[in-house]
């Protein structure tokens, strides 16, 4: 199903030549060449997965943090406080995907039940990039970060909360894994600026306008407020995580990391997360065997009117991917532009997107 229908306006890009223009283009902003190719890994799987609105669209925003906006392209992530069973981490005010890659490798490595809490960081893109890591090495991934204020507490108008994803991710043994990563907003702010950008009014239930009424004009949703799931019960769960992603670090919860008119403050990012080993609770090819049944008794429901199939969460993604490494990454007019004008400005060759 398409997520923008009745929109004609994209083409499809190998990704291999995606990669290697957007990692020349962070490598020109003076990144490692590690770090570049970690950055650039995880925004062109996040467009492979469906998930643009933190792909590579995100290019020009990166480029201009990384080179005028106070991210420092050289920060070293490294270990400020270790307790044994939790890690606190400073993120060397770098990109929040090096810092957050760094932290669910501790993690991992301590493969204990440690949860590693992240700041001095900035934005780390799609959740699920990090928890798929644990899932790698057998372990269940959990992960939180906080985002700048888009909601209004429930009854308000005020931006004081922000979406603060989750994601969550449990290995499964012949079936795909159960993969979760959203935020407790209706949408995504960034996959707002994807309908702005494809001349799209939005649907109805995503935003309010600035007074708090329902909207679908995407002018009006973008200056007011991103609507959360379940009423109250998103608001809740949004200040949860992002009071998970920032105390526990000293990082910048709501409005303290900055806003949506000024921008992010740099390095007032934080994240949290969680490695738990399956094999300190569980004998692994049991707890796989038992995910394996959970999910085929969830496919196995009867179907309600109009759907042909379910969707374990994260299956849908894994099966676009797979498409998508064979067609193509499909980008509209706006990003590619973005990304050839960030290129150009670096001095990289970008012809690989004409």
């Amino acid at each position: 199903m398409a997520e923008y229908p009745g929109v004609e306006n994209e083409r499809r890009f190998p990704h291999e030549a995606l990669h290697g223009v957007v990692r020349a283009i962070f490598e020109r902003c003076s990144m490692a060449e590690a770090d570049a190719e970690l950055l650039t890994d995880q925004l062109v799987k996040a467009d492979l997965r469906g998930i643009h609105s933190h792909g590579v669209m995100r290019v020009p925003l990166y480029v201009g943090k990384l080179t005028k906006g106070g991210v420092d392209p050289k920060g070293r992530p490294r270990v400020t406080k270790d307790a044994t069973a939790a890690l606190v981490v400073d993120g060397g005010n770098n990109m929040g995907q090096i810092a957050g890659v760094f932290a669910m490798r501790q993690a991992i490595e301590r493969a204990r039940t440690t949860g590693v809490a992240v700041g001095n960081s900035n934005h780390c893109g799609a959740m699920e990039y990090y928890v798929r890591m644990a899932i790698e090495a057998d372990m269940i991934g959990i992960a939180t970060t906080n985002a700048l204020p888009t909601m209004a507490p429930w009854g308000g108008i005020d931006k004081l909360v922000g979406l603060n994803p989750i994601g969550i991710g449990i290995p499964a043994g012949e079936e795909a894994p159960l993969v979760l990563d959203f935020a407790f907003g209706a949408t995504a702010h960034g996959r707002m600026q994807v309908y702005q950008q494809k001349g799209l009014p939005i649907p109805e239930g995503w935003a309010f306008d600035r007074e708090g009424r329902p909207t679908t004009d995407i002018d009006e949703a973008l200056a007011g407020l991103v609507q959360p799931i379940g009423m109250y019960k998103g608001i809740g769960l949004a200040m949860a995580a992002g009071i998970l992603s920032t105390l526990l670090s000293g990082a910048g919860y709501g409005t303290e990391s900055g806003n949506m008119v000024d921008g992010p403050i740099p390095g007032r990012d934080g994240q949290f997360y969680l490695a738990l080993n399956v094999a300190a609770f569980e004998d692994v090819a049991a707890f796989r065997a038992r995910m394996d049944r959970i999910i085929r008794e969830y496919r196995s429901t009867r179907l309600a009117p109009g759907f042909r199939r379910v969707f374990v969460p994260g299956e849908m993604e894994a099966e676009l991917e797979r498409r998508q490494r064979e067609v193509g990454v499909p980008l509209n007019e706006a990003t590619i532009q973005g990304i050839r004008e960030a290129a150009g400005r670096l001095g990289v060759d970008s012809s690989a997107l004409q």
